[in-house]
């Protein structure tokens, strides 16, 4: 078969590098070359690539059980379901696939809420300009991002979207329909913007008020990319339902709808369902992620390195200010606003060996491992550097070609 010919659609615009294999933070490609990874499978690989505590349960778990259809109890799944209740607001748990399937699972919970509670009529959420929840049909009308709707027919009805942070804007969106209000407290798509202080809490005092469901999308920021177990612990505001996946699995497809009791309270028997959410391989993954994650001082570590990194970001920023205009985020979701075309810079740190990924507002993404060393920091931070310093030098030799030639 010749590789140089892809059968896969195209759509993702890929560069031109493979890998073969991985240790932490660490890829190697098919040619040799070694890469620090601070894409992480766009805030998947939490634990780095090959994490002995990962692969060990995976392994044990592939020689005993696979699949077994949520027909029967999963025993696997009730560990992991009681593990992330009892470290967050929720009571119940629905296991799926992925984050989009979980925000599809979240807002069906808070239109089903409704129903039940005798007001059928409260089927819209309230979303925000710059979200991203995902690729379904309902979850971009959702996001509301034309880019992403084009071309799909007209969007899924049932989404009010307001500009990010504007609380105004909120209670004028807010009509007898209105069933949810959906935000990601630190939106990772939209350019690692960060909720401003005291908006999560205007929403659940506004959720209080007219008896509508708080839903969070913790899709990029849960299982410690923040520092927290989950970002809403930042902000001091717990939601009704949330929406998690990526870092649950460390690698491994997993998502999960939390719920509060009350919140959850329409979801009975076959009200929503799925083929392989809460199969043993992905939940004996996800309890071995939760065992590091979770284990004394883990949480605290990452809060550490958090710190250093921006702090030595910057002064990436302060000597390269024509290039980096702003460091944003929270834990270990990092933005770097750049004064540059984004792609540009994701392009020189790829061929300093360094992985980045893009986002809105003209954002890279710095995604590092959870397990991140000082070193690797280090290393980090010199990539950047040169990469700063290349894309420096040829504008400048650009002007000056400019110049001279006019």
């Amino acid at each position: 078969m010749d590789l140089r010919v892809s059968h896969l659609l195209p759509t993702y615009a890929r560069a031109d590098l493979a890998f073969e294999r991985g240790q932490g933070a660490w890829l190697t490609a098919t040619d040799g070359m070694r890469f620090l990874d601070f894409a992480g499978g766009v805030a998947v690989n939490c634990l780095g690539h090959a994490h002995p505590a990962l692969v060990a349960a995976l392994s044990e778990q592939a020689g005993r059980l696979w699949h077994i259809s949520n027909l029967y109890r999963i025993p696997e799944a009730e560990r992991l379901a009681e593990r992330l209740c009892a470290a967050s607001f929720a009571d119940l748990v629905f296991f799926c696939n992925s984050g989009a399937e979980a925000m599809e699972g979240a807002v069906k919970i808070a239109r089903k809420y409704h129903t039940v509670s005798g007001r059928p009529e409260r089927y819209r959420a309230i979303t925000f300009e710059g979200a991203f929840h995902g690729r379904t049909l309902a979850m971009l009308a959702a996001g509301g991002q034309a880019k992403h709707l084009d071309g799909f027919g007209p969007p899924v009805a049932g989404f009010d979207q307001v500009p990010f942070g504007d609380i105004d804007a909120v209670k004028r969106a807010l009509s007898p329909e209105t069933a949810a209000i959906l935000v990601e407290p630190i939106q990772g798509e939209g350019g690692v913007r960060v909720a401003p202080p005291g908006f999560l809490r205007a929403l659940r005092e506004l959720c209080d008020a007219h008896g509508l469901l708080l839903v969070f999308d913790e899709v990029q920021t849960g299982i410690g990319r923040t520092g927290t177990f989950f970002a809403y612990e930042r902000f001091g505001v717990a939601p009704d339902v949330m929406a998690v996946a990526k870092g649950l699995g460390g690698g491994f497809p997993v998502g999960a709808v939390l719920a509060t009791a009350e919140a959850g309270k329409g979801m009975t028997i076959g009200a929503h369902g799925s083929t392989f959410g809460g199969n043993p391989l992905a939940m004996a993954v996800g309890n071995a992620v939760l065992d590091v994650v979770l284990a004394p001082g883990f949480l605290e570590n990452v809060q550490e390195k958090a710190l250093l990194f921006k702090q030595r970001l910057a002064g990436i920023k302060d000597r390269h200010p024509g290039v980096i205009g702003e460091v944003r985020g929270e834990g270990l979701l990092i933005g770097l606003a750049a004064a540059v075309p984004n792609d540009q810079l994701v392009a020189a740190l790829r061929s300093e060996t360094l992985l980045t990924v893009g986002a809105g507002e003209n954002v890279v993404r710095l995604l590092p491992p959870l397990i991140v060393e000082d070193a690797e920091i280090a290393a980090a931070i010199e990539r950047i550097d040169r990469a700063a310093t290349r894309l420096e030098q040829a504008a400048a030799n650009n002007a000056t070609r400019e110049t001279i030639f006019g």
